[in-house]
């Protein structure tokens, strides 16, 4: 068995909605894409993730994604990310988390 944390661990992550804005591969790794995301009335963030093999760039703009918006921002083969984006993983597959609906802007609080 995982272990177990509190509610009020988990209330310490901030899940949010984000609009990707700009997806591009990143210039120093294989498996990892550059994200600008947008969360809602702050300045654009870049999350770095790894999900070049399963996802076309062109395919993530536009799209509203699950993030953890309050992560220690971290460098990934020389790139900041300032967040982390959320997906399940099926098998070889990662398929990313997102809304059900498509009109859920940027910077909704998922809970």
């Amino acid at each position: 068995m995982s272990e177990t944390i509190t509610i009020d661990e988990f209330k310490r992550a901030r899940l949010r909605t984000a609009k990707v804005l700009e997806a591009r591969p990143h210039p120093n790794a294989d498996k990892l894409l550059l994200l600008k995301v947008d969360l809602g009335g702050e300045s654009p963030k870049q999350i770095v993730a790894g999900i070049r093999k399963h996802y076309e760039p062109d395919q993530l703009v536009g799209r509203t994604i699950a993030v953890v918006e309050n992560l220690e921002p971290v460098v990934l083969r020389g790139e900041e990310s300032q967040g982390m984006l959320l997906a399940a993983t099926v098998g070889e597959r990662v398929v990313l988390l997102r809304p059900d609906a498509d009109d859920v802007p940027g910077g909704c609080e998922i809970r």
